[in-house]
């Protein structure tokens, strides 16, 4: 259904995918004024803002992904000067009572919105830089520990003569030396384990150099997003990071330090049983914000004069 004549107060809703956004626009009593798909291209965004124009003042879109196939969208409906809200997909007792289809999604996300379901602001770009640079660069430090496992485990079944002759050298030593390595001989197995070897670690170099230099850009990006996190004793720029992504990404959740910890998984938890009464730690949460929690805590512990006085008094 189109309702023609120009509107105030209308929300309006996207659904996105990696081609196409379909969105919609609803009243503020929820009456359904119009759909209509766009191609996901700056000509398609800005068609779509028209089309939300064409039917009066809409003061807030409902956008599925705004971390992913609406983060352009999501961009062009901000610099337009629309509040956005991230709206999560619909449960699927929804789905199987009223179907799916990309209109029903779009008009589902305005819904959303108008009821106030969907009261999260999406990421801010700086959050998503952080969080892309994090996970690169995590993922490079979890390929160079695999070459180097990988590296260990060919010395131990490698021929006697290169088991003596890396004997002995661990970490950087190893590594520069198996790089420098040149495999030759007449004993093929020999050249062909060295040759393996050396790539090893020529890849374990690359991905070292990539994940020093990520960390120089997240220090930068987390220091201009929060120079007070940055500047705490035993907060580096990978765990400032990862808190200030995990935060970022869930700023609905965080209405005390209470639910902050709850978030990163060292909230307690009632575990009591009949006349005993105790607590645990949270299983749950952001696991890699708990590790961040953790770093920092243990680096704390072992440099941090109130930190270490605190522990002392507590196991006293």
């Amino acid at each position: 259904m189109t309702v023609t004549g120009p509107v105030a107060n209308l929300v309006g809703g996207a659904d996105t995918h990696a081609d196409t956004i379909h969105v919609a626009v609803i009243d503020a009593i929820g009456r359904e004024l119009g759909d209509h798909e766009f191609p996901t291209t700056a000509a398609g965004y800005r068609a779509a803002l028209e089309f939300f124009a064409s039917f009066g003042t809409v003061g807030v879109v409902g956008i599925e992904g705004t971390s992913s196939y609406g983060a352009g969208f999501t961009r062009a409906v901000t610099a337009a000067g629309i509040e956005v809200r991230e709206v999560l997909r619909p449960e699927r007792s929804v789905r199987r009572m009223q179907g799916k289809s990309d209109p029903i999604d779009a008009y589902q996300a305005a819904r959303a919105v108008l009821a106030g379901k969907a009261t999260a602001a999406p990421k801010t770009e700086q959050i998503q830089a952080l969080r892309a640079l994090n996970t690169t660069r995590r993922s490079a430090v979890k390929a160079a520990t695999a070459a180097m496992n990988q590296i260990h485990h060919t010395l131990v079944t490698a021929p006697a003569a290169i088991r003596e002759k890396y004997r002995g050298l661990s970490g950087k030593a190893l590594i520069t030396a198996l790089a420098a390595s040149r495999p030759s001989g007449t004993d093929q197995v020999a050249r062909v384990v060295l040759t393996a070897l050396k790539t090893l670690a020529r890849r374990h170099r690359f991905l070292t150099t990539q994940a020093d230099e990520l960390q120089e850009q997240i220090r930068d990006l987390a220091t201009a997003a929060n120079p007070h996190l940055m500047s705490l004793h035993g907060v580096g720029p990978n765990s400032a990071a990862q808190l200030l992504v995990t935060a970022g990404a869930n700023p609905d959740r965080l209405r005390s330090e209470a639910s902050f910890a709850a978030l990163c998984g060292t909230a307690p938890v009632p575990a009591s049983s009949g006349k005993t009464r105790r607590y645990r730690l949270s299983r749950g949460g952001d696991r890699h914000a708990n590790r961040a929690l953790h770093t920092i805590a243990l680096v704390r512990m072992s440099s941090h004069p109130r930190t270490r006085a605190f522990v002392v008094d507590l196991y006293c």
